[in-house]
């Protein structure tokens, strides 16, 4: 599955015309859509055909024609009016069925490419954006390719046979139906546009009533109900004046839409008529009404074309937003690196910096620790004094701009960080949970872990004694991101994923600062379980859970101030005992 799913990623989207990429994406359903078309023209065709039948029944009836010639009309049409449906389910299958392919295989290229880019790239562009990415433009490429083959392919086939039958049936008229009809439709097209435009207006003051429905908590909270009224019935008000505006242009502009093409008709089916009184170029009164009937089909799907500019416009734009992430040049490499098959959990940051790209500010300079296996390290300080930019670090979220870090003595740049973190485990402050069950959050990228495992896990967490109590036990779905959990249950499962996975270097960042305190106590006891053996980082805003570390790393404007055990500092006076007293104070 993984190869099929980074195939759609060899493609150039950034800089490539979107309709470039959209070949591109159909080229493995090219010729289900070359069939669909076919499917389509013969499924359409009583729409063009429809007029011309009609012509040669009334053309029989005035001229009174072999029966023989009305019937053979109408069977034509009913057999291809029979025939719509088989041919209809037909184009589905193969037109929606390769949109749909499409679709399924840009999402998967999206999501390929977000576990492909760096973290700083996802620090920088929100959840929000990538998720709207991989659904909502998605599923607007999709509208695109589903109206335009719809709508798109009914206008141009009754165009295309429609002024071919005008061509060969009564050519002389062709050139009135070249300049009526873009000119009808010109006129339509622009007195809709009128319309749109209001609508938006409509649309923008429907989103600020939303906006000020969501701030009803804090109106509330602040006593300011009726400020809050005040300013929702000003803007109801101008709701209220602009919809009825709308009313009156909808009202005027559809009726001169139907004035417009209705008085053109009259003048085309008069003229027609004219013609065929006067016997001249041989036009018959079933001339005059299929010509009656192509005027409006053909000015419709003029109209209809050009109606579906900005749907186009509006999908290829889509096509350009998803080619922002399948090719943001932020990756993590790791092809052709060396692989890790074992790691003892020796680290060393030498003379480590990091700078961020976004504001070019020093997060962390000239870092230098080094760390023995199974060494228990505290990082403290003030917010912004650079300890997540190193647990960054030691992840690989981020790289070092200078400076080396060693894992077992080797340059982490030149291993595969995959395989590094299969030795990792990281237990953030807000414990990341899915909507599944105990059981499968706990043995998440477990797959052969077995109930004992778990059970286990859970047990060294402290978290063993709840999860016995929920309804279903193990199998008990914990919902969204834990919401059936309080924050210290949440908490313990996280520890018991990462006790189940055995790690070697172990990360813990605030696990324990939005815990209330007997549900830090038992997490506490379960960190301390999981410690043992293990190279552990530690970042806390409470110093009181960091006294046990084997040594305790002050910093300070991304640099080490002090390093010692908890005693060692407090008798040195320095900036760690700061920290203390203005926690004790």
């Amino acid at each position: 599955m993984a190869s099929s799913m980074e195939k759609p990623l060899d493609h150039r989207y950034r800089g490539e015309h979107p309709i470039r990429t959209l070949v591109y994406l159909f080229r493995a359903d090219r010729h289900r859509l070359a069939g669909a078309v076919l499917v389509f023209t013969v499924k359409h065709s009583p729409v063009w055909l429809l007029p011309l039948v009609t012509a040669s029944i009334i053309d029989t009836v005035v001229r009174h024609g072999p029966l023989a010639d009305l019937w053979t009309s109408t069977g034509v049409i009913m057999f291809i009016l029979l025939v719509n449906y088989p041919l209809h389910l037909l184009y589905v299958r193969l037109l929606y069925g390769s949109v749909r392919r499409m679709g399924t295989a840009l999402r998967s290229a999206l999501c390929t490419r977000m576990q492909q880019l760096s973290i700083g790239y996802h620090a920088r562009v929100s959840a929000g954006v990538l998720q709207a990415k991989v659904v909502r433009d998605v599923e607007t490429v999709e509208q695109m390719v589903q109206q335009t083959a719809e709508t798109g392919l009914g206008a141009l086939t009754v165009l295309t046979g429609g002024l071919v039958i005008i061509a060969v049936r009564t050519p002389e008229f062709l050139p009135v139906f070249l300049v009526v009809v873009p000119a009808a439709s010109l006129l339509v097209a622009r007195l809709r546009s009128h319309n749109e435009h209001f609508r938006h207006e409509v649309e923008t003051l429907s989103s600020r009533v939303t906006e000020m429905t969501r701030l009803i908590p804090v109106t509330r909270a602040h006593g300011l109900e009726g400020k809050a009224l005040s300013r929702m019935d000003g803007t109801l008000g101008r709701l209220l004046t602009s919809g009825l505006r709308l009313d009156l242009v909808n009202g005027r502009f559809a009726s001169l839409s139907w004035v417009v093409l209705n008085v053109v008709g009259v003048l085309v089916l008069a003229g027609a008529a004219l013609i065929s009184y006067h016997g001249v170029w041989g036009v018959t009164a079933g001339d005059v009404v299929m010509l009656s009937a192509f005027l409006t089909t053909l000015t419709t799907s003029t109209t209809t074309l050009a109606g579906l500019a900005p749907v186009i416009t509006k999908g290829l734009e889509s096509v350009r937003s998803v080619g922002e992430v399948l090719q943001a040049p932020e990756l993590e490499e790791n092809e052709g690196k060396t692989e890790l098959t074992a790691l003892r959990g020796a680290v060393a940051f030498e003379g480590v910096g990091h700078v961020y790209e976004s504001d070019g500010r020093p997060a962390v300079g000239d870092f230098t620790l080094t760390v023995e296996p199974g060494e228990t390290i505290a990082l403290v300080g003030a917010s912004g004094a650079g300890k997540s930019t190193v647990l960054n670090l030691l992840i690989g979220f981020l790289r070092p701009t200078s400076g080396r870090l060693l894992l077992d003595g080797t340059d982490m740049t030149t291993l595969d960080l995959r395989t590094y973190r299969r030795f990792v485990s990281v237990v953030p402050q807000e414990s990341v949970l899915f909507d599944g069950t105990v059981r499968e959050n706990v043995a998440y990228g477990m797959d052969d872990a077995d109930e004992e495992t778990v059970r286990g896990a859970l047990r060294d967490a402290n978290a063993l004694e709840f999860v016995d109590r929920l309804p279903r036990g193990l199998d008990t779905l914990v919902g969204e991101h834990g919401a059936r959990l309080s924050g210290g249950q949440r908490q313990r499962l996280a520890i018991a994923r990462a006790l189940i996975r055995d790690p070697r270097v172990l990360i813990l960042d605030e696990a324990t600062s939005a815990l209330d305190t007997r549900s830090e106590a038992l997490v506490q006891q379960a960190l301390a379980r999981l410690l043992r053996g293990r190279t552990t980082f530690v970042v806390a805003h409470r110093l009181s859970t960091v006294r046990g570390a084997d040594r305790i790393v002050v910093m300070g404007e991304g640099r080490v101030l002090e390093t010692g055990t908890h005693e060692e500092l407090m008798a040195g006076g320095g900036a760690y005992t700061a920290l203390h007293g203005g926690q004790v104070a």
